[in-house]
């Protein structure tokens, strides 16, 4: 048995070789976990700084957006502010205004397409004259020739016979 033996202890001994062989990978192993693990907290402790800046950034953006949107209000109020001022000014201006003389429009002028008296169309065939008394524009059968002064409406002619110098 001392072969025997032997054979144990070389049994045990690559045994004991073997099982130091896996004791090294699995504390190389280890250490890879651990290195691991190291980076993931520092990753994770950056994402949580960024996160902290992020959530800082935007609640300053909001402060900034809500004094930015207060300060509209507040220009909006002083306009409307300033249009009342200028449409009280507008209306008193306007009341002084209405106590001035305008002067009044000159008449419209008769549509000198048309005869003023029977309303007749102006065209190729159908003349028109100037009233030497009243201007008004008149076709030849509701004028008179009077002589040197030309021609007259019907209506001129009967109020006054107007005299030929």
């Amino acid at each position: 048995p001392p072969q025997h033996l032997a054979s144990l202890a070389a049994t045990a001994r690559e045994e004991a070789q073997k099982s130091r062989q896996q004791l090294q990978a699995q504390r190389q192993e280890v250490l890879q976990l651990q290195e691991q693990l190291s980076r993931a907290r520092q990753d994770g402790e950056r994402w949580a700084l960024a996160l902290q800046r992020a959530q800082r950034e935007a609640l300053e953006r909001e402060a900034m957006r809500g004094a930015e949107q207060a300060r509209q209000q507040e220009l909006i109020r002083d306009m409307k502010g300033r249009l009342l001022e200028l449409l009280r000014e507008k209306d008193a201006l306007w009341q002084k205004m209405e106590g001035i003389d305008t002067p009044m429009p000159s008449p419209a002028p008769h549509n000198a397409g048309l005869c003023t008296r029977c309303r007749k169309d102006f065209r190729l065939l159908s003349r028109r004259y100037s009233c030497r008394l009243c201007q008004g524009k008149v076709c030849h059968t509701c004028s008179v020739d009077v002589g040197k002064q030309g021609r007259c409406c019907l209506l001129c002619y009967q109020q006054g016979r107007p005299q030929a110098t």
